[in-house]
């Protein structure tokens, strides 16, 4: 067997052994990333403290004019409209609430929206279904 000048010529065996080694090795470095990454860090001194419960004294901010209610519909309004949909007119409406799975009270409420009417955003939709919304400073 003839050794050409720097190299070292190992074999199948000897290859697949130090494959295994170096995925090892790969894994473990990996694995101590992702645990660092992960680690839970102390909240600062400027930080407020969480509510743990829904009982707790911290409650959220509900915006000036609404109830918790009309904050909770229209958020959930929101999640299932989504941002791309605008402007949207009645039929629109329903239909992507029924595609995205939303809950039969949404429908209902979008139901009662004027047929003929366009909505710029899911403040629109909550005014025109009868939500309380907030009062903006301008």
């Amino acid at each position: 067997m003839v050794m050409e000048h720097g190299m070292d010529k190992t074999g199948p065996a000897r290859d697949d052994m130090m494959k295994k080694q170096l995925r090892g090795q790969l894994a473990a470095e990996r694995s101590l990333r992702t645990d660092e990454e992960h680690e839970l860090q102390p909240a600062g001194e400027d930080q407020p403290v969480p509510a743990w419960s829904p009982a707790s004294d911290y409650r959220g901010g509900t915006p000036s004019g609404m109830t918790e209610q009309d904050v909770g519909l229209r958020s959930e309004l929101a999640q299932h409209l989504g941002r791309s949909l605008y402007p949207a007119d009645k039929n629109t409406i329903i239909e992507t609430l029924r595609r995205n799975h939303a809950p039969d009270r949404l429908v209902e409420l979008a139901q009662r929206l004027p047929a003929h009417d366009r909505y710029v955003n899911v403040q629109a939709i909550a005014e025109a279904i009868g939500l309380h919304t907030e009062h903006v400073r301008r």
